[in-house]
């Protein structure tokens, strides 16, 4: 950008700079927090602009201008051709040194900032009380492994939802955000929040990368990013490490409950969390349709079979059964039996889910006409996830 002073440069060309073309890695997210931090040593802001300026979906620009110092021309014995060309060349080193020593002060100025974040733990981020999880990409370079990612940004939202003090708001409506050219202040507007969670997901064998960053939403300000690599086995770790660090850069007061169920998981079967993640992306894109519906079964069925403590997957098949009973006549018997005997082993293998007790509340209402059961199982519902 210092070479190209007050011009565009796009964000094509600052990849095809930095990164070569085989390197696998997150772009956007790479800039954004790149060009956060040299805003922050040099006291800029995104909204008012002194040295870097956003020029949206398409690059940046450095706003002052830059001058190489003029190098006078030195006549020597052999001529004005050679004197000038030894001008060109001094001019050019000056150049050179001018942008290096920019450079290093920008350097100097992002270590200084690393060591005082590092030692001073000085968070910038203002106190939020909402936050919308946008669907995370995959980049794993593979279109079949989208019900990965977007099994990601469920369990994600989910366990942000337990957290009680924060509104957090629903996967339904940040769907509609999937692959949204729209600004974020316009996202932040339209959902009502303070910040936004955005990031990537990487599925490479057994192993899972996710990248995310939270953001001032209605001031398009990079507040605070981190990554994440963890074996498949310990996956449910990792999304209640991520929600605990979301909170805590917020600055949200946890409940001793809430802190320490965000501060232990048990492993998973890779192969179970991998079922019932194709389970839950045929029950939430087809819930109405037979097939959709019928195939979810299979995968909840299927991992449970590979990890029958796995509690997420028996609230999967009782919800496959319900849907199954209302939109195409299953009959209510059998459903209704399958589904109690399912939501009552996930609530015996974890009581704090959400889900299940909304499940159970819905089978109390509608086939057992058990009001108070019902209210009761909604009221803790909602308790364990506000929204």
């Amino acid at each position: 950008m210092l070479q190209c002073a007050g011009s565009l440069v796009t964000r094509e060309e600052l990849t095809s700079q930095l990164w070569p073309a085989d390197t696998f890695v997150d772009f956007d997210h790479s800039l954004h927090n790149a060009i956060g931090r040299i805003r922050e040593v040099l006291g800029n802001s995104a909204e008012t602009p002194r040295y870097i300026e956003t020029l949206p979906r398409r690059g940046y620009r450095f706003i002052p201008p830059v001058e190489g110092i003029q190098a006078p021309l030195i006549a020597v014995e052999n001529g004005n051709q050679k004197g000038e060309a030894v001008a060109v060349a001094s001019q050019a080193k000056r150049r050179a040194a001018l942008i290096l020593s920019l450079c290093s002060c920008l350097a100097i100025g992002l270590a200084a900032w690393a060591v005082r974040q590092h030692f001073y733990g000085k968070s910038t981020v203002p106190p939020m009380r909402s936050i919308a999880v946008l669907p995370l990409q995959n980049l794993s370079g593979d279109a079949a492994q989208e019900y990965f990612a977007d099994g990601m940004t469920d369990e994600l939202i989910t366990e942000m939802s337990r957290i009680q003090a924060l509104k957090v708001i629903s996967r339904t409506s940040v769907m509609e955000y999937k692959g949204t050219k729209k600004h974020l202040p316009q996202i932040a507007h339209e959902l009502g929040v303070d910040g936004i969670v955005e990031g990537s997901v990487v599925r490479e064998g057994d192993q899972v990368r996710v990248t995310v960053q939270l953001l001032d939403g209605p001031n398009d300000r990079h507040l605070w990013s981190e990554d994440y690599q963890r074996p498949l086995r310990g996956i449910l770790n990792l999304q209640r490490e991520m929600a605990q660090a979301i909170a805590q850069q917020i600055r949200v007061e946890l409940t001793p409950r809430q802190q320490a169920r965000l501060s232990s998981a048990r492993a998973v079967n890779p192969e179970a969390y991998e079922a019932y993640l194709r389970g839950r992306f045929y029950l939430t894109t087809g819930f109405t349709m037979k097939q959709p519906l019928n195939t979810a079964k299979s995968y909840f069925e299927e991992s449970i079979r590979k990890d029958p403590e796995f509690a997420l997957p028996y609230g999967g098949l009782a919800d496959s059964y319900s849907y199954l009973a209302f939109f195409h006549h299953l009959s209510p018997e059998h459903a209704y039996r399958s589904a109690s005997e399912a939501i009552h082993k996930a609530l015996e293998l974890d009581d704090s889910l959400g889900g299940p007790h909304t499940t159970l509340a819905l089978l109390s209402w509608r086939y057992e006409w058990d009001l108070a059961t019902a209210e009761r199982e909604f009221n803790y519902a909602i308790a364990q996830a506000p929204e």
